[in-house]
């Protein structure tokens, strides 16, 4: 639905197995490596939700079954046994149900996902580093593909900022429950004294769009700067000119690129981060709940952080939106993320249907 002035045409298409899979068989299929690839991490997602399901009624009718002949025959063996098969029948459905929670328009598209060092110098620079190797962890069990963007390493140590690119089933959707600030309570190893610091750092997750969406950019609008990259890539990437800087100027949005040698491909690639920080900004405006997640972070320190990632005087991590925690900091900081991002989607999907009643 497109909105008058706007430019935008809101993409909300459901798609299904059957298209995908005969844009695949369609001939001249690969030719488009980029667009090939996007339509073949689609099939893949909707599969590892259909195939799931189909699985687990097969193996209920199957059960069921079972359960009729054994209870004829009184067989208190086979009973026991068709018990343990339905208690694990009912975790998976558990694990299912959890993935129908990820039913957004954007939950099953690859991701930017970014990492911004807060206030504080080395230490902030030190924390945000960290997470990004806890993501890194995730990443690698997921088997999620990763790509940097672009990095701006701290002075003396860390990152004060970095953007990757992210390619798995549901990399959005299930990235984008990390977006906020996330606060760090430990002993300072950079604190000759040895006190007792806090930290924080913020993360920010834009999905990946292609074709299906339609933002309408002035050429006018535009700043492009071209600059040497900052960070390791080799000689020729350090020497020429190949990362690209674009401002959005009506809006002051800023996106950059360095991950490639070619000036073309960075420029590409900023051009997709635009288009959708522009559409998320736009959607705003329209959903409340999308306004409430992507709103401005403010200052990336004290009362707007979502998690916590305590060291010391106590060992907990806790997220402050679900009230979710761990005692294990360590396990955690080794990409042990599934229990904050799967408490988080039913917490999203709770307060999606309380304000659907009100509504």
């Amino acid at each position: 639905m497109k909105k008058s002035g706007t430019g935008f045409d809101l993409p909300g298409k459901k798609v299904t197995l059957k298209e995908l899979e005969e844009k695949m068989s369609a001939a001249g299929f690969w030719d488009n490596q980029e667009s090939a690839q996007i339509i073949v991490s689609e099939l893949s997602a909707l599969k590892s939700v259909v195939e799931p399901v189909e699985e687990v009624s097969r193996e209920v009718e199957d059960l069921s079954e079972l359960f009729g002949m054994a209870a004829a025959e009184s067989d208190t063996d086979e009973l026991e046994q068709i018990e343990e098969d339905f208690s694990q029948l009912l975790k998976r459905c558990e694990q299912i149900e959890l993935q129908g929670l990820l039913s957004g328009p954007a939950d099953m598209k690859n991701c930017f996902f970014s990492i911004h060092a807060g206030a504080g110098g080395t230490e902030s620079c030190d924390w945000a580093s960290m997470l990004l190797r806890m993501y890194t962890r995730y990443f690698e069990v997921k088997k999620y593909k990763v790509e940097e963007l672009d990095i701006t390493p701290g002075e003396e140590v860390g990152v004060r900022s970095i953007t990757l690119r992210v390619s798995g089933a549901f990399a959005f959707g299930k990235l984008s429950c990390e977006t906020g600030v996330h606060r760090l309570v430990r002993i300072s190893p950079f604190d000759s004294q040895k006190r007792r610091h806090t930290t924080f750092a913020a993360v920010d997750c834009l999905p990946e769009f292609d074709e299906d969406i339609d933002v309408e950019i002035k050429d006018g609008d535009l700043r492009i700067d071209f600059y040497r990259a900052s960070g390791a890539g080799g000689q020729h990437v350090n020497k020429t000119s190949s990362a690209v800087r674009i401002t959005h100027e009506p809006t002051g949005i800023v996106v950059q690129c360095q991950n490639e040698r070619s000036q073309h491909k960075n420029k590409s690639q900023a051009m997709k981060m635009l288009k959708a920080k522009l559409y998320m900004r736009e959607q705003q405006k329209r959903d409340a709940e999308l306004a409430k997640l992507y709103s401005d972070k403010g200052e990336i320190a004290w009362g707007n952080q979502i998690r916590s990632y305590v060291m010391q005087p106590y060992q907990m991590v806790k997220d402050h939106r679900t009230d979710f925690q761990v005692g294990d900091v360590t396990k955690v900081l080794n990409g042990e993320l599934d229990g904050f991002i799967e408490s988080y989607l039913r917490y999203r999907a709770k307060e999606k249907l309380e304000a659907e009643k009100t509504n």
